[in-house]
């Protein structure tokens, strides 16, 4: 797909936003079907990804894992991409049911390889717990204390139960964790499906956050980024207020397993643009 093909599929009327000095932009491989055991598809992945014009990637544990035996010749190849290496992000079926995230062995598996590749950042999702935070918040500030020791910033990924309640858990969990030790990639799509002011959220809690999954939904399906029902030109206004320097990410993950590559993050590219001036 050509920038200009993305273009054509924007709503009309989305003017661009000026630049907010400071952000960065990236995109979740999960638009595209990547083979765990092929490397070379993530490789062609971040190349697609690169080609639109993103600063940087985030990627699912299973698709480096593979790799962890062998990552000085992997990060080269990933850093060949000329893209920076957001995350990587542990996501589950089921979590450890005492502490509602990944097991503690997993974690330390992945953050030391994951480090070893050259990943910014372990993101952690997790089982909502309600407002019950304190076993969940102590297994985040054990699993921050680890990834600093091997350079990694740790962030919890919410989905939209943290947000249900008036945002009764993410608040909770940001209260409970240190922030020294435990940072948060939030999901604003997930988080705008619950109906929640994520504008102020975000201005409440951006010292905390580390980066904006973004994406779109329109009659409970989620389409391309800037195609749905989603208004997030208040969330960019709080983010430009606030001179925020983190990540914006285009996040595409369809439950009917649909991939649709470039043809979703090429138009997310272009709204982030609008959007965000970037």
């Amino acid at each position: 797909m050509t920038r200009r093909e993305c273009i054509a599929l924007l709503p009309a009327g989305l003017a661009a936003a000026p630049a907010i000095r400071g952000l960065h932009t990236g995109c979740q491989t999960n638009a595209w079907k990547i083979n765990p055991s092929q490397f070379p598809d993530l490789l062609s992945a971040l190349g697609a990804i690169r080609s639109l014009g993103f600063e940087g990637f985030e990627t699912g544990f299973r698709n480096v894992q593979e790799q962890f035996g062998q990552a000085a010749v992997a990060r080269s190849q990933l850093s060949k991409t000329g893209l920076r290496f957001f995350a990587t992000h542990i996501f589950l079926d089921q979590y450890d049911p005492r502490t509602s995230i990944a097991p503690f062995d997993l974690i330390i598996r992945v953050a030391e390889g994951a480090a070893a590749l050259g990943s910014e950042r372990l993101i952690l999702s997790g089982a909502p717990v309600g407002t019950a935070v304190s076993e969940k918040a102590a297994a985040l500030n054990r699993a921050g204390e680890f990834c600093r020791t091997k350079k990694l910033r740790l962030a919890y990924h919410n989905h939209s139960p943290e947000f249900t309640n008036g945002a009764a858990e993410i608040q909770a969990l940001m209260g409970a964790t240190d922030g020294e030790r435990v940072h948060f990639v939030i999901d604003a799509g997930h988080a705008m499906r619950t109906g929640v002011n994520l504008a102020e959220f975000f201005s409440r809690y951006r010292d905390r956050i580390d980066g904006l999954h973004l994406r779109d939904f329109r009659d409970d399906l989620q389409v391309p980024l800037g195609s749905g029902s989603f208004d997030y030109q208040p969330l960019a206004a709080a983010v430009k207020k606030a001179k925020w320097g983190g990540w914006v990410l285009a996040e595409e993950e369809r439950l009917s397993g649909e991939k649709p590559g470039a043809t979703a993050a090429g138009p997310a590219r272009e709204t982030i643009r609008r959007l965000f001036g970037v």
